[in-house]
């Protein structure tokens, strides 16, 4: 639940008075349960306002939009929010907002930049794509320990090249719902625009030598758990457990497969969130909140 009053949030853009701010940001997941408020639990929207409320002076905290929530102990260092701050308190503390910012927050969270947005801004709304990573060690001796916070160790060597075919049969416009955890009134379409696998070297300072296997997905939204029940098909297809052609057959199955783990969440990092051009984002968020159809749905 959102504890925060929302009276200046509007879908055409700030309220008379206001200025909207753009706010990038970045975390480690794992001492947070996800991003958005939640009555008795840590997370990374209250961190913020209060720390916003609290070097701004303000009498009452400021509503926070971002560009997609996180679940719990998924990292970011690509987030973007925004906020609709009183012309005369943006114009008192714009300047230092940063540097107090900065002495206020806990160490795992940050925000890099604070600005304010253009015209037609809406963090979730006017974006057109997020890219997440998902990193995994197939080593058999295990994860470097000091990496062990963001990497996902998998216990059978990985075939990449047969983990890249299975990910281009799930590119394009489709219902994920055999991928998504369903909510009430939410549509499963999305577009998958870029998903693969890629081999980069280990942490240069790392105990073990070898690679990691890092899955790059990028799509113009995401449902929830998609990225990690993605990765699960995957990794059946990358050890040998299932063919080639798995993956796609459970997206056209259109339900959840009990063979598909959501795999764990540390291994997850929003990397970053893409915009259009500041003269296209008003129509970029007008188009995004219209519920989507199939072609041939009703």
């Amino acid at each position: 639940m959102n504890d925060c009053a929302e009276p200046t949030q509007r879908q055409d853009g700030p309220a008379e008075g206001y200025r909207r701010i753009r706010l990038d940001l970045a975390y480690h997941g794992a001492e947070f349960s996800g991003w958005a408020r939640q009555r008795g639990r840590r997370t990374v929207q209250e961190e913020i306002e209060s720390a916003l409320q609290v070097v701004t002076r303000s009498p009452e905290p400021f509503a926070l939009t971002v560009a997609g929530r996180t679940d719990a102990g998924v990292h970011a260092r690509g987030q973007v929010a925004h906020v609709d701050l009183p012309a005369e308190l943006w114009a008192a503390h714009g300047e230092k907002l940063l540097r107090r910012l900065a002495g206020r927050l806990p160490a795992d969270v940050r925000v890099f930049r604070v600005g304010e947005a253009p015209a037609g801004f809406d963090a979730r709304f006017a974006a057109i794509w997020r890219r997440y990573a998902y990193r995994v060690a197939d080593h058999q001796g295990g994860v470097d320990p000091l990496l062990r916070g963001h990497v996902l160790w998998h216990d059978r060597p990985l075939d990449l090249e047969k983990m890249n075919q299975a990910a281009k049969l799930l590119l394009g416009e489709h219902d994920f719902a055999a991928y998504c955890k369903k909510r009430e009134g939410a549509t499963t379409i999305r577009t998958l625009l870029e998903l693969h696998w890629d081999r980069v070297p280990m942490d240069p300072y790392a105990a073990q030598e070898g690679s990691l296997a890092v899955a790059t997905v990028r799509a113009d939204a995401f449902c929830h758990n998609m990225v990690r029940a993605l990765v699960g098909a995957m990794l059946l297809v990358g050890d040998g457990h299932r063919p080639v052609e798995f993956p796609g057959e459970v997206l056209a199955g259109g339900v959840r497969n009990s063979a598909v783990n959501v795999i764990r969440p540390y291994g997850l990092t929003l990397e970053e969130v893409g915009y259009p051009a500041d003269d296209q984002l008003a129509e970029r968020g007008r188009l995004a909140r219209r519920l989507r159809t199939l072609p041939g749905q009703s």
